[in-house]
């Protein structure tokens, strides 16, 4: 099959209203399959319990106002609407619209597998089930026996690059993994204009959620591997502003992080939209991006779609080896690290030629991470493309 689709698209905006950068993670699919040519319906099913504040009702609630927000900013109004888990009550597209409007659909990408509703999915012929958090999703399925919603699907794609490969560790739950890397639409994401600050920064979680033992590796958060290189900015005249979501009674982690020179600011300030998330990243020099233990143990080839924003908009990226270097070009504008020697090597490099590395930075982008290239290559290896 080729040629316009329909493509029904399901991931979390709204659930957890105000991430600008976990709403550009899933708009990248919905922009991008848009700017493919084809007809895109988004549908964000949320539960009760998620609704802020507690005990609003969802066309009231924070939720579906920021839902609201983001849909008309990207003139999805009309095709996307935000569905009560369970219920037929909408914010946007009435659930009868829904219903006639899937029916027509070829293909549903559906992250996390987070789309149930048998009467919206349920007559999809091609059903992708698409991956964002390698390593995790297997091990909570395989290990810890919580269903992540891997039946169903026709297809199973990752972002996790080794998934599947004899050297990553990762239980694969006997699923044909196909891998992808994370697209942007480069349209959107233009090259930035001047650094307004000279410094290195990330967006981060000091703890998500679900760490695992397997056996007897660890696979944790963010809080695991930034630990390791508490030491770096006392080894350098390099500045590094983190973006950290981190809670006040992390005593120890927050006075060890302040003692050694980082500089924290708090990303519901700074990133809490799309378009804050983004102009903190375009106006920083680049990006020291640290990775959750787990995707480094698994040795997973996960590369974050938020440094890929960094690359997109000109800005050079130094970011945590998880085996990425194996499938990804490093050295002009990417860097690997396992060490702090490793970071400190790449900061001096950077240095020496800021220019040609920002420029590296959004070649590598281009050549990629294109939405363009990486979605049409996707549908060709789901059997829908040219």
């Amino acid at each position: 099959m080729s040629g316009q689709l329909t493509i029904l698209i399901s991931g979390m905006i709204a659930a957890d209203p105000y991430q600008g950068g976990a709403t550009w993670a899933v708009l990248q699919y919905v922009l991008g399959f848009k700017q493919l040519g084809h007809t895109v319906l988004f549908v964000e099913p949320v539960e009760e319990r998620a609704l802020r504040p507690s005990g609003a009702d969802l066309d009231s609630s924070t939720n579906a106002t920021y839902f609201r927000e983001v849909m008309a900013a990207f003139g999805l109004e009309t095709s996307s609407a935000l569905l009560l888990a369970g219920t037929h009550e909408t914010a946007g597209l009435p659930y009868n619209r829904l219903v006639e409007l899937s029916g027509q659909a070829d293909v549903l990408i559906n992250i996390s597998g987070m789309l149930t509703d048998e009467n919206l999915v349920g007559n999809v012929p091609t059903r992708v089930y698409l991956d964002l958090d390698p390593a995790f999703n297997q091990l909570w399925q395989a290990v810890e026996g919580i269903d992540m919603r891997f039946a169903g699907h026709t297809h199973w794609v990752t972002v996790g690059l080794a998934i599947g490969h004899p050297d990553c560790p990762v239980p694969t739950c006997a699923l044909p993994w196909i891998t992808t890397v994370q697209p942007i639409v480069l349209s959107h994401w233009p090259v930035a204009g001047r650094v307004t600050y000279n410094v290195l920064t990330t967006v981060a979680n000091w703890r998500g959620y679900g760490s695992v033992t397997y056996d007897g590796v660890f696979y944790g958060q963010k809080a695991h591997s930034l630990r390791q290189f508490f030491p770096l900015p006392t080894l350098t005249n390099e500045q590094f502003v983190l973006a950290l979501a981190i809670h006040p009674a992390e005593i120890n982690d927050l006075m060890a992080l302040e003692q050694n020179g980082w500089w924290l600011v708090d990303p519901a300030q700074v990133a809490h939209t799309p378009w804050s998330y983004q102009q903190f990243i375009q106006g920083s020099k680049g990006e020291w991006g640290i990775a959750k233990s787990g995707y480094v143990a698994a040795r997973s080839g996960w590369f974050s779609d938020r440094s890929v924003c960094y690359l997109a908009s000109g800005r050079p990226v130094i970011a945590q080896e998880t085996s990425f270097s194996r499938y990804l070009p490093t050295g002009n504008g990417l860097f690997a690290f396992a060490t702090i020697d490793d970071v400190l090597v790449a900061i001096e490099e950077i240095r020496r030629d800021y220019t040609h590395h920002a420029q590296g930075a959004r070649a590598l982008a281009e050549e990629y991470f294109d939405s363009n290239k990486v979605l049409a290559r996707l549908l060709h290896r789901i059997g829908l493309g040219a």
